[in-house]
């Protein structure tokens, strides 16, 4: 039999107040509160690589930064995260290498059963989010639950991501739609 934390992880239904979910969640408050406090940024990217899953060497995430676990998300080289970013990470979040986050963006793994009676009872589920290589997401933009981005995908600011989208595209709106393609010659357009 799995436990909570198993099937939270494998992205199905799980009881949210589990004890020893509810225990690690605790956890991460008190590494958050640590996190955004530290005014070293050298001493907060030590923080966040015992705390995340994976990351590359090169990290940065400017405070205030939260988050449901921390140990669900997997960061590559040169990953850089302005104020206010927000990742639930009740399943994997995945970054590639040389993502940038502007303020303001969200990724939310987390999401509830439509059925009125099921969400009220504390069940709830999630579905990963994976972003490629050389992503850059527009401030005040949200990512949701299921979503891969391709490589060199730009996300224009104010964005809803709710479906994945493949490489070399610029997206925008709300629900985000591709708006151009991106030729990789293009240099400052």
């Amino acid at each position: 039999m799995k436990s909570e934390l198993e099937k939270m992880i494998a992205g199905e239904l799980y009881f949210s107040s589990n004890p020893e979910l509810s225990s690690m969640r605790h956890s991460s408050r008190e590494k958050m509160h640590l996190f955004n406090n530290e005014t070293d940024a050298r001493k907060r990217s030590e923080l966040l690589k015992k705390w995340f899953g994976k990351t590359g060497e090169n990290i940065y995430i400017e405070p205030t930064f939260s988050l449901d676990y921390g140990f669900n998300i997997f960061v590559g080289e040169n990953f850089y995260a302005n104020f206010n970013c927000t990742i639930l990470d009740t399943c994997p979040v995945t970054f590639g290498n040389n993502v940038m986050i502007a303020p303001n963006v969200s990724l939310y793994t987390a999401t509830h059963p439509l059925d009125p009676v099921e969400r009220n009872s504390g069940w709830e589920y999630g579905k990963p989010i994976t972003i490629g290589n050389n992503v850059w997401i527009g401030g005040s933009s949200v990512i949701g639950p299921g979503v891969t981005l391709g490589d060199n995908v730009v996300v224009g600011m104010g964005s809803v991501v709710t479906k994945s989208f493949p490489d070399n595209v610029v997206i925008a709106g709300n629900p985000a739609r591709v708006i151009r393609h991106i030729e990789l010659s293009d240099s400052n357009s």
